[in-house]
């Protein structure tokens, strides 16, 4: 299985990965937006989950951010370079794109998957089950431990800090900084000449 999506991952071209990237979050906000509707006392429930406290958003959304992608750093540059392979997928993505192009994609998966799994998923089905359900979503990692511990430390994590804040922005913010930052360490190691990086 890893080695057959190595190979598909070499066979597609940057838009077409680009493309895959965006209609899988487009599925995943568009299943947001329907579960809401069923599983929502109303739909404006959406605007009582997303509060703007600009301390709470530094707090908890973007220094946390910035941590993780710290250690996320340190330990790129002391494990092997296979442990934190994601079979090229993020550096084919991320090496292509422009600085704004990275905001743009790292800003809509942020709210398209944090909508979904702990807007929806948590909110109805608890703590619990949206973290390991957003850690399943990303299986291409199962094969990886170093990655696959990472995402379900930082599934739990967003997961914990929307419980404790109630307010939906808050992993969203932490979610977005994460991945741009690794986006534009990808992005600049390619400007470098550098090998390359995971997100």
């Amino acid at each position: 299985m890893r080695n057959r999506q190595a190979e598909l991952i070499k066979s597609m071209t940057i838009t077409q990965l680009k493309q895959q990237l965006v209609v899988s979050q487009l599925i995943l906000f568009t299943l947001s937006v329907v579960l809401s509707f069923f599983l929502f006392e109303s739909f404006y429930q959406w605007v009582d989950l997303m509060k703007w406290e600009p301390w709470v958003l530094l707090k908890f959304g973007i220094i946390p951010g910035v941590i993780v992608v710290l250690i996320d750093v340190i330990l790129m540059h002391f494990l092997p370079k296979h442990t934190y392979d994601d079979g090229g997928i993020n550096e084919k993505i991320f090496q292509n794109l422009s600085i704004i192009e990275i905001i743009i994609i790292c800003l809509f998966i942020a709210i398209a998957e944090e909508m979904l799994f702990r807007g929806v998923i948590q909110t109805t089905f608890g703590y619990v089950i949206a973290s390991f359900l957003f850690a399943i979503v990303h299986i291409r990692y199962l094969y990886k431990p170093i990655l696959f511990i990472s995402v379900v430390a930082l599934s739990f994590y967003l997961g914990y800090i929307y419980m404790i804040t109630s307010n939906l922005l808050v992993p969203i913010i932490a979610h977005f900084t994460i991945d741009v930052l690794l986006g534009w360490i990808i992005r600049y190691q390619k400007w470098r000449g550098e090998g390359n990086g995971s997100c």
